[in-house]
């Protein structure tokens, strides 16, 4: 008989955890409670709220009203790149949430000042336009039935003109209406597709309305989504130096996007980042 040797199953060890706790001994800082209620309230995306937290952590925790922080500094603290920690930063100076002294950022305490999402103009408008809704919901509606007395009504009220009043009459040539074009569409088409990579367009003014307007026609498609398919292949193409990858943290944004030479660079390929063959 041979000798059968009994296997058992060695269970990986496990390694011990050091918890964290969070405790008020360790450090803190103070924040005035309507700063805090606004920021809730603001509707900024996810990475503003991480700079806007971490130039918190790096003035209010050291009793600073403002200081300088560089973008490795807020890479290293939010875990996100350094090109989109100064997108972010950029953001928040223009939206009024942060103020810029030379190299220094700090907190605006001044809240009615703030261009965010749900302070600014969005929230002054919901108002009036629930009560415009309201109204037109209210209102009662005309219902117009087309029937058989109604028909024969209409005929016998149309004048027949003089049969020598026809002749020599031309056709009036029907004009042609402009088609309207809604701007609100094209502002959102350019926020969805920069994301969280470039500052977002806000209103639509009257420079805005006009370089819009030449630019539609010469789109592949003259529409929305060729607009769209136009703002995701410059994303795409763009070198990081347009998403505020350089020295003075300047961005691209829709008006650079507005441009013709931006739309000509675009179809011909120029923002794209090209590496000399090996």
């Amino acid at each position: 008989m041979s000798n059968l040797a009994t296997v058992h199953p060695i269970k990986p060890l496990q390694e011990a955890r050091e918890q964290k706790v969070a405790q008020l001994e360790d450090g803190f800082l103070r924040l005035a409670n309507e700063l805090l209620d606004a920021t809730m309230s603001s509707g900024l995306p996810e990475t503003e709220l991480c700079i806007l937290m971490a130039v918190w952590r790096k003035t209010y925790g050291y009793s600073k009203k403002m200081d300088w922080i560089s973008n490795e500094q807020l890479q290293d603290m939010i875990g996100k790149h350094l090109t989109h920690c100064s997108t972010a930063k950029n953001n928040l100076v223009r939206k009024k949430v942060l103020l810029q002294e030379g190299r220094k950022v700090g907190m605006n305490t001044n809240i009615s000042e703030w261009e965010t999402k749900n302070n600014g103009f969005c929230k002054t408008l919901a108002k009036p336009a629930k009560k415009t809704l309201a109204e037109a919901a209210n209102r009662p509606s005309q219902k117009l039935l087309t029937t058989k007395d109604n028909i024969q009504k209409t005929k016998e009220n149309t004048p027949i003109p003089p049969e020598g009043d026809r002749e020599g009459e031309q056709a009036k040539p029907e004009k042609r209406k402009a088609e309207r074009i809604d701007f609100e569409s094209y502002l959102m088409a350019y926020n969805d597709e920069v994301g969280e990579k470039l500052p977002h367009a806000i209103s639509a003014n009257d420079q805005r309305r006009r370089r819009l307007k030449k630019l539609i026609p010469q789109l592949k498609t003259p529409n929305v989504a060729g607009f769209r398919s136009y703002v995701r292949a410059f994303v795409c193409q763009a070198k990081p130096f347009y998403f505020g990858d350089n020295n003075t943290g300047w961005s691209a944004d829709l008006d650079f996007l507005l441009r013709d030479s931006t739309l000509t660079g675009v179809r011909e390929g120029k923002f794209a980042d090209h590496k000399d063959p090996a």
